[in-house]
């Protein structure tokens, strides 16, 4: 790495606006502030391409090294006074079909996009898998190892798609996860315990390696909470019923949110109102994540949260920015993205 994007990744102006910003965060989190605090942080996403046109994961030093390139050429002149723009890498293999890939199967790439296959054995036969041999995993870990060895200050290291029991669970069987949590529960339960378990021992092995402050979840950039929180992918609890919910996932979910120190946030983009008096029930539960359709929904779960719990907004046609400022007038609450408040 060249000395000039080094120092760049190491800038103390803005390593001292970040960690400023931070502070302003946790006070929202674990004091008196509700904000809104504005969140529009700096990504790095440099992708290589092979000749077939797959996304080129061929060496995880060179990739970081081009991300790295790429982040510090982004830095330049983007702090804000009104705004948080935490400068994050991350590097999501294989989408949100991260984890599915570990699980055995089969992900491949196309229309510029990463999709999987369902696997072909019955709901409660999932196999644990060999994380230590898993080149997938080899490739996640050989990242970060070469992320935090570049000696950088600033930048945040974004986790990949470790996602949730039920998203995984879903991806990986379909329709027949939903039917198996009704015909046939102990099944259904083995099978996303299973997978909890080794999205755990993913987060683990990054909080027990790495220094808290710099670790951030997936879309670091987007969701970035104060250090020591965690983050799981909500989408697919809108398939659900509150009771399916309560007895199936929820656990899973609040137990995933404790491998942090302080808890964490799960994202929700769809319609998943009607989970809000369980969302409120969970311990480890500290913010939720809203955009798109879940945005349109800002007025339940302001209503509905508790108080100590911070809502994250992307702003849409559906829930415009001064309606949901409204709305959510006194409540903890963080906006994303380009606004001037």
């Amino acid at each position: 790495m060249e000395r000039e994007i080094r120092e760049q990744l190491s800038d103390e102006t803005y390593l001292r606006d970040q960690n400023a910003w931070f502070e302003k965060l946790r006070d929202i989190f674990e004091g008196d502030g509700t904000g809104p605090l504005v969140l529009n942080g700096i990504a790095s996403w440099h992708q290589d391409f092979a000749p077939d046109g797959m996304p080129l994961y061929d060496d995880p030093a060179r990739m970081l090294d081009a991300d790295l390139r790429a982040l510090a050429g982004r830095m330049k002149g983007t702090l804000r006074e009104d705004q948080f723009r935490p400068a994050c890498v991350e590097q999501g293999f294989y989408g949100v079909h991260f984890a599915d890939r570990i699980f055995g199967s089969q992900v491949f790439f196309k229309s510029g996009q990463w999709y999987n296959r369902y696997l072909t054995h019955p709901v409660g036969e999932l196999a644990v898998p060999d994380l230590e041999n898993d080149e997938t995993w080899k490739l996640a870990r050989a990242y970060a190892e070469a992320f935090f060895a570049a000696g950088t200050t600033v930048p945040l290291f974004g986790l990949p798609t470790i996602a949730s029991a039920l998203n995984i669970a879903i991806n990986l069987y379909g329709q027949e996860i939903l039917m198996a949590m009704l015909t046939e529960p102990e099944a259904a339960k083995r099978d996303l315990g299973i997978i909890n378990e080794v999205l755990i021992a993913l987060h683990r092995w990054y909080l027990g390696r790495f220094p808290a402050e710099r670790l951030q979840p997936v879309i670091s950039w987007g969701r970035t909470q104060p250090p020591g929180y965690g983050q799981l992918c909500g989408c697919s609890t809108h398939l659900v019923s509150p009771a399916v919910y309560e007895e199936f996932i929820m656990p899973l979910d609040d137990a995933l949110l404790a491998a942090y120190p302080h808890g964490g946030m799960i994202h929700l983009c769809g319609s998943h109102r009607h989970l809000i008096p369980l969302f409120r029930q969970m311990p480890h539960l500290r913010s939720v994540q809203l955009n798109d359709r879940a945005s349109e929904d800002l007025l339940f779960y302001a209503a509905g949260l508790r108080d100590d719990q911070v809502i994250y907004l992307i702003p849409c046609p559906g829930m415009p920015l001064e309606r949901g400022l409204r709305i959510a007038e006194g409540r903890k609450l963080v906006v994303n993205g380009d606004y001037h408040l």
